[in-house]
């Protein structure tokens, strides 16, 4: 009973550690999931269509099935992420079990848990859940395929490596690394490793095969769906650990050093080093090095959690070698805890990305008294690149998927993200007949050069009211000076 009390103590925190992941279970969708509902709006036989070339429709499918049995509220359409993830973590105590003790297993799922990646996408309506559950699934039979040649393992690995990516292109940056450690698990006397590798190079290509024309896609248009910002070394530091990840590890070490509890004699096997480190480190970096040398800036927060059960694994690995199993419930203890009650008691909490909801029913209260024209700017860095949607579609437009849910019922005018030409000559275009009409502009920070030139193009026919900021989403007012009480400037 007293060897079981520690591993009773890392269980519990596990559950408070998972129990965070729903403090923003109630928040409105932000831009990305308004997508997937976008994606799925139109039925099952539109999900293929609406996918864009950058996804494959596996979780459109999933979702527009989940809708059918628990609804399109918010918390229905988070239920099969969190699903996803629960699997995730427990696919990821079974890997982790293959190399440490239960309650290193445990720690290393606790790791992974309070990730502030997984955290914010285990209930994000989007497929990252299923991708780190593939990625789980794909590294538990790596880690069994050390001491099991079974054909079958091998032909399980194959597709679930291939499952990554049809949840999302850019998580193919782990295959070399998975390909790479089956290899090395299924050489040796007596491992059959040409048979052992025929099987699962057999198997994934045909379980890849689907995904290789939207692979193929997302090259041809890569320069239309980059980010803007440039990595830095803290954000690749924030990703590899927390503050206080690091001071407990730090915290721990010195204690397990102090009272010889530090295990620097066992030797550690290379096949675990190898797993641990590699599934880590190599597919964050591949997204690093690409977003800091190429236009290509890829390496968006969601983009990470590739790396994030590998970094668990590497955590648990350290934690391994403190030789107490006291001492690593103690650092279980000082890890969730502070993290918990820092993260519960933040306001941001509640909060799940930025949302357009507000700002639309603010356009919408505004607009719908006479039927104003609602001016929107998508977004999407895409939207630079494509031509914008007229009349009713849209409100039926992926550059568009907020009005998807968050509907307005006047009449709509998109623009592109950026202030270009299109932008312009569209906002020219409206303007020319507007000189008496009522209307108002949405955009997120990144449009307001868009709010700012429409402000300079009405001096004389409109009086401007900034109507609020919510979620960054502004909302501006424009009153032709014919309905307005106010004389304009020119008059004065």
């Amino acid at each position: 009973m007293h060897d079981a009390l520690p591993d009773f103590v890392c269980g519990v925190l596990l559950i408070v550690s998972i129990s965070m992941w729903f403090a923003a279970i109630r928040a409105p969708l932000w831009l990305d999931e308004t997508i997937s509902v976008w994606q799925i709006n139109k039925g099952f036989w539109n999900i293929l269509s609406r996918q864009g070339g950058l996804s494959f429709p596996l979780y459109s499918y999933i979702l527009w099935l989940s809708t059918k049995i628990l609804g399109t509220g918010e918390i229905a359409l988070r239920i099969p992420s969190i699903l996803a993830m629960l699997g995730a973590v427990y696919l990821l105590y079974r890997t982790a079990r293959e190399f440490f003790d239960r309650d290193v297993a445990i720690i290393t799922a606790i790791i992974f848990s309070i990730h502030p990646l997984v955290i914010f996408l285990s209930i994000d309506v989007r497929p990252y859940a299923f991708a780190a559950l593939a990625i789980n699934a794909a590294l538990f039979t790596l880690a069994r395929s050390r001491q099991n040649q079974s054909p079958w393992l091998a032909a399980i690995f194959g597709i679930l490596a291939a499952c990554i990516v049809y949840f999302h292109f850019l998580y193919a940056v782990i295959l070399p690394v998975l390909a790479v450690c089956f290899v090395l698990f299924n050489a040796g006397p007596g491992k059959k490793l040409i048979r052992q590798s025929a099987i699962a190079l057999g198997a994934f290509t045909l379980a890849f095969l689907p995904v290789i024309p939207g692979i193929l896609y997302m090259f041809r248009t890569s320069g239309t769906h980059v980010f803007d910002l440039r990595p830095t070394i803290k954000d690749l530091g924030w990703t590899l650990a927390t503050d206080l990840l690091i001071l407990s590890v730090v915290g721990v070490l010195l204690v397990a050093a102090a009272t010889r509890k530090f295990d620097i004699d066992t030797r550690i096997d290379g096949s675990t080093l190898l797993l641990c480190l590699s599934t880590g480190l190599v597919p964050l970096l591949i997204l690093f090095v690409v977003s800091v040398n190429t236009p290509l800036h890829i390496f968006v927060q969601r983009y990470r959690l590739v790396a994030v059960p590998g970094i668990a694994l590497a955590w648990g690995l350290l934690i391994s070698r403190v030789n107490s199993r006291w001492l690593r419930a103690l650092f279980c203890l000082a890890l969730v805890v502070p993290t918990a009650y820092s993260y519960l008691k933040s306001p941001d909490s509640h909060k799940h990305g930025y949302t357009w909801k507000y700002a639309l029913e603010l356009a919408e209260k505004t607009a719908s008294a006479d039927n104003a024209t609602v001016l929107i700017c998508s977004d999407l860095p895409e939207s630079n690149y494509m031509s914008m949607p007229t009349g009713e579609a849209v409100k039926d437009s992926n550059l568009f998927s907020p009005l998807t849910y968050y509907k307005l019922s006047v009449p709509v005018i998109g623009l592109p993200r950026a202030l270009n030409e299109e932008a312009m000559n569209i906002g020219a275009d409206f303007l020319k007949g507007a000189e008496h009409k009522h209307f108002v502009f949405v955009a997120f920070d990144a449009s307001f050069a868009t709010a700012n030139w429409l402000v300079d193009k009405v001096p004389l026919t409109h009086r401007v009211q900034i109507l609020g900021y919510p979620d960054e989403v502004g909302v501006v007012d424009f009153v032709p000076y014919s309905e307005s009480p106010s004389t304009p400037p020119a008059q004065q």
